[in-house]
């Protein structure tokens, strides 16, 4: 008895957590086909880098209806991306247009390495200056007197 009620609930806790199936009407196999592409390319904003193919999430399940909604009205894949980027922004194409904002993204780094290297070029080039002793000089004489006293005081 133990073992059946058991496997009863094993049973109903398997398929009360089974995600749910989503069956669509499609009005011909074109429309199936650009349907099946853009959930495809097109990235969910909730969970960054799961298309809306593969997430669970609301918003995911949203645009999946509206994507189906907007290709029965009879507009092309490019209508579709042009209203989710309108909608969601940039971000739910895998493949962003060229902005200021990304320019900047790729630009930035590259120019701190090369800053980087010029700097380490210009360190190891630069030929290092030995301090030259000229005996000769106002400096050294006094130096010389100095050591002399020092010396003489030493000694007594």
């Amino acid at each position: 008895m133990k073992i059946k009620t058991l496997s009863l609930i094993i049973l109903l806790s398997v398929t009360v957590n089974a995600a749910p199936v989503e069956f669509n009407q499609f009005d011909n196999p074109q429309q199936e086909s650009d349907y099946r592409a853009l959930i495809q390319e097109l990235r969910c904003p909730q969970c960054q880098n799961n298309n809306i193919a593969d997430s669970n999430a609301t918003i995911a399940t949203d645009m999946r209806a509206k994507t189906l909604e907007l290709l029965k009205q009879g507009k092309n894949k490019d209508e579709v991306v042009d209203y989710m980027i309108e909608r969601y922004g940039n971000f739910v194409t895998y493949n962003p247009p060229m902005t200021p904002a990304t320019v900047l993204l790729w630009a930035l780094p590259i120019a701190l390495l090369l800053f980087g290297f010029e700097l380490i070029w210009r360190r190891k080039s630069k030929p290092k200056q030995a301090v030259e002793f000229n005996p000769n000089s106002a400096d050294s004489t006094l130096d010389q007197a100095r050591l002399k006293q020092i010396l003489n005081e030493k000694d007594n």
